[in-house]
């Protein structure tokens, strides 16, 4: 048994199945092969293996690659005709001389080598799976700092509107409905000294405006309005909104207007009204 682990370990079942040993090499192989059932079971897994790694790792060459490929095998064959062919002898010779060591430092690199590709495919892998993580990580902190961002955005208002109302140069007005909608009611905030008029669209109550219109604050100096600008009534309405600057007034108002606003009022189209 020992003879034959040892016979086993010389890598000359390997070349065996590669072709690549003498007549005499093959020989002897079958015959150990068929008197010990344990180096027919070595070649037969062996050739399995040798199956499942070029199967898994086969690459179907393109027609061009195939033609040139065919081309220098049948200028090689021309070629090899050329010159004698090695004799028996001498090739069995060449073998002989093969140090045993020198067998085992090939076999080493051929099992170096097969390992090393499947390190290769590990890693690539590996790598493609971290990329994907980081990928998802780029995305989440990407959302993250929109997030942010919004909130920081909604607090400076917060504490614009804060400011607004802590200023005591700023006078309250709130508009009511008129007869036209009686339900109707909103604010806005004016400051004579800095000539300033917001208007609370979070707190307005007025019936959302179609695209094809607006709302038109205006505001009322000597008895002659005064153009302060447009704004709409939807659900999603928030914050407060700065309108046109005006030094006094007398009364503010507001009309439903064609989108953009109108020179005049409309009249017959005032939602609400309020007396400064």
């Amino acid at each position: 048994m020992e003879d034959l682990k040892a016979y086993i370990e010389t890598g000359i079942l390997e070349l065996y199945v590669l072709g690549d040993v003498t007549p005499a090499e093959k020989l002897q192989v079958e015959e150990l092969a068929s008197k010990h059932p344990g180096i027919r079971a070595e070649l037969n897994e062996i050739e399995r293996s040798m199956e499942l790694y070029a199967g898994e790792n086969a690459i179907e060459p393109s027609e061009h690659l195939r033609s040139r490929i065919l081309g220098s095998l049948l200028t090689n064959f021309g070629d090899d005709n050329d010159f004698p062919t090695q004799t028996h002898t001498e090739r069995e010779k060449v073998v002989t001389t093969r140090p045993p060591d020198k067998q085992k430092e090939i076999n080493f690199y051929k099992y170096a080598f097969a390992a090393c590709l499947v390190l290769l495919l590990a890693s690539a892998v590996a790598l493609y799976n971290l990329y994907n993580r980081l990928n998802d990580t780029n995305t989440r902190l990407n959302a993250m700092q929109l997030q942010n961002q919004h909130f920081s955005t909604t607090v400076s208002a917060k504490d614009n509107e804060l400011s607004l109302l802590r200023d005591t140069s700023y006078k309250l007005i709130r508009l009511k409905g008129t007869k036209k909608s009686p339900e109707s009611v909103m604010t806005v905030a004016f400051s004579p000294s800095k000539q300033k008029v917001v208007i609370d669209l979070e707190g307005l109550k007025l019936p959302a405006n179609d695209q094809a219109h607006q709302y038109q604050l205006w505001a009322l100096v000597g008895g002659k309005p005064v153009d302060l600008g447009v704004f709409d009534a939807t659900a999603d309405s928030s914050g407060f909104k700065n309108m046109k600057a005006i030094a006094s007034a007398d009364a503010f108002a507001v009309t439903l207007e064609p989108r953009g606003g109108s020179p005049s009022p409309t009249l017959s189209q005032m939602v609400v009204m309020g007396k400064f």
